[in-house]
């Protein structure tokens, strides 16, 4: 097979991704970071709860995925978090771990206490939801993030800041607030915060320019899902030479949530040969430890971690499968399975199968192969009972309706 930027053994995608004319304007990493944000902002999603345990769980899996960062909790909220980033800090793993916290001196000394490396300091940047949700005077955000983002960094941590609701904010007042803390107050990294989802991807980019028209720190970004363009602001964003994304796994957070950690590294290495450290193989199993514990399903054809991405009932995509084979199955998908960590493909049967799906559910369930005659008639019950059931045909269900066409194979 062909190896290029888009067609490997292992997945198949636009060559006019990589066409000189589509990438001229962009400037992307060779390599992006990546920060999971599951532990925090992931719990904030309505009816989420992990427990100290729990989190030690699945922060052990991100560092086994090859996550960069950890952000593994807001140690204010509770003790239960303090302890959770308290055990996560101290087991080593080879991910960094960083606290979230708001820009408050005594949630700074709590991250300390924690013996974390790094963190993530909130304020909101827009003068609107300053003044009329946290009924704040416009200057008591600025003087607050001054002195405890200095006090963060005096005391060895690295700063990064998250200016809340940026993309509602008027752009010259946010830019003079972001260079306001650069300047006076401390940031080793900035991030670009979306939080309420409503950016475009045009928008994205501009954002991404006109920051770094002022500032000169690197770059990252924290997007949300309100409009289903979490994922596309990031990579975006990434190609105008973000360094760092902020993810979470299967999109779990606030409202509609966070960008997923799957969506955007596999997006970014497949459609921008961008690379991250992160093993792709694993995202299957790390979805799915997630979503146990988290008590949040996600739909079987989501992306990447759907556990039905890879079930073929079409009639015409069965037939592609039969065809290509393995030596050829990015014929008939983007990427092999195993390249997410997955199984497959898995040829069902239901009311949208073909004849060369009977064929195979035949050799399948054991039975003889039949003439086209029987297994159009086997195919048309299959459409019937599936339709009547809504639902795909067991095994055992199949290997009795095909009987009860052909009859049941003499015994040896």
């Amino acid at each position: 097979m062909p190896s290029h930027p888009w067609q490997t053994d292992d997945y198949f995608v636009s060559p006019w991704n990589y066409q000189d004319e589509v990438r001229k304007e962009m400037t992307p990493p060779a390599r992006v970071s990546v920060h999971d944000v599951t532990l925090r902002d992931g719990e904030q999603q309505a009816g989420v709860v992990f427990s100290a345990d729990e989190k030690f769980r699945i922060a052990e899996a991100l560092a086994e995925a090859g996550v960069d960062r950890i952000e593994a909790g807001l140690p204010a909220v509770s003790p239960s978090d303090l302890e959770a980033v308290t055990r996560i800090a101290a087991a080593g793993f080879p991910s960094r771990v960083f606290a979230f916290s708001r820009c408050m001196v005594s949630d700074v000394e709590l991250a300390l206490e924690a013996g974390v490396e790094g963190i993530v300091m909130e304020v909101p940047s827009s003068r609107h939801i300053i003044e009329l949700a946290y009924r704040w005077p416009y200057e008591r955000a600025i003087e607050a993030t001054v002195e405890s983002t200095k006090f963060a960094h005096e005391h060895g941590l690295e700063v990064v800041f998250f200016p809340i609701d940026s993309t509602r904010a008027e752009i010259g007042e946010f830019l003079d607030l972001i260079q306001t803390i650069e300047r006076g107050g401390h940031m080793d990294g900035l991030v670009l915060v979306d939080t309420f989802g409503v950016l475009n991807p045009p928008a994205a980019s501009y954002m991404t320019r006109k920051v770094k028209e002022r500032i000169t720190k690197p770059l990252e970004t924290h997007f949300h899902m309100d409009f289903g363009l979490g994922v596309a602001n990031t990579v975006t964003a990434v190609a105008q030479g973000v360094d760092t994304v902020q993810v979470s796994v299967s999109g779990v957070g606030e409202r509609s949530g966070n960008v997923p950690l799957e969506d955007t590294v596999m997006a970014l290495k497949l459609l921008y040969g961008i690379e991250s450290s992160v093993d792709t193989t694993k995202l299957y199993g790390l979805s799915k430890l997630v979503r146990e514990l988290a008590g949040v399903p996600v739909p079987p054809n989501r992306g990447i971690v759907g556990d039905r991405i890879f079930h073929v009932e079409s009639g015409i995509i069965t037939t592609w499968v039969k065809n290509v084979q393995t030596e050829h199955l990015t014929e008939a998908f983007p990427f092999r399975p195993e390249l997410v960590g997955q199984t497959g493909p898995e040829i069902v049967i239901g009311k949208g199968s073909g004849l060369d799906s009977v064929h195979i559910w035949l050799e399948r369930v054991g039975l003889p192969p039949v003439g086209e005659e029987d297994a159009m008639a086997i195919l048309q019950d299959v459409k019937a009972v599936s339709l009547r059931r809504k639902a795909l045909l067991t095994e055992e269900e199949f290997r009795a309706l095909a009987e009860s066409v052909v009859g049941a194979p003499s015994a040896a």
